[in-house]
């Protein structure tokens, strides 16, 4: 199959999504943990965490255009000032899918989907307990897309709780010892599966592809 710009713009609003949506390949599922004063604590799930540097170490994501629709995982951050990114395993797709219900606010995605909401040390966002890679981060920017009025927001890490049977001898994280998922398209879950691990790349050590 083939598509031009045209036939793209030609297609229905949910065919372009599942087709957009998924070319990107796999990508990382989380919850995003939030808490507002008045409102209490908001949970939900995305697949656009990016890594945006370890010195300071820093995280994004992106946020949707609000226009009519109220976001309340960014109305929370810039209230807040904090945000938690939490890993989405195996055990519990479910309860993490439903989180993208709209409920409306003030009603708590943890009590609804069943997930344990968890506060450590004196971090003021909520953690998911059942998730065994937390993050707490601290709002540093948004960055506004023009193209589409979506909004990169970048954090810093704060603190980090990783279940250390999932670290390996040489210091990485295993992914699939967690029981980590990934998102394709809107609503597919994928296992993890390491294939291989390789050296760092070397101008001299290149292979000799055939």
């Amino acid at each position: 199959m083939k598509l031009t710009r045209e036939d793209i713009e030609a297609m229905n609003r949910v065919e372009r999504l599942k087709i957009i949506n998924g070319i990107s390949g796999i990508k990382p599922g989380s919850l995003v943990g939030t808490t507002s004063e008045k409102f209490g604590s908001n949970l939900a799930i995305i697949s656009s965490v990016v890594h945006l540097g370890s010195n300071p170490p820093l995280l994004g994501f992106i946020v949707r255009p609000t226009g009519d629709v109220s976001r309340n995982t960014l109305l929370n951050i810039r209230e807040n000032g904090c945000f938690t990114i939490n890993h989405i395993h195996q055990d519990f797709i479910d309860n993490a899918h439903y989180t993208s219900v709209k409920f409306d606010h003030g009603v708590s995605e943890f009590e609804m989907c069943r997930l344990t909401e968890q506060f450590i040390d004196d971090f003021p966002a909520p953690f998911v307990k059942e998730s065994r890679l937390k993050i707490g981060l601290k709002l540093i920017e948004e960055i506004p897309i023009k193209a589409n009025g979506t909004i990169m927001v970048v954090g810093e890490i704060e603190i980090l709780e990783i279940d250390e049977n999932c670290i390996d001898k040489n210091g990485y994280i295993r992914l699939d010892l967690l029981e980590d998922i990934g998102i394709g398209g809107l609503n597919d879950y994928y296992k993890l599966i390491k294939i291989k691990s390789l050296p760092y790349a070397r101008i001299n050590e290149v292979p000799k592809f055939e």
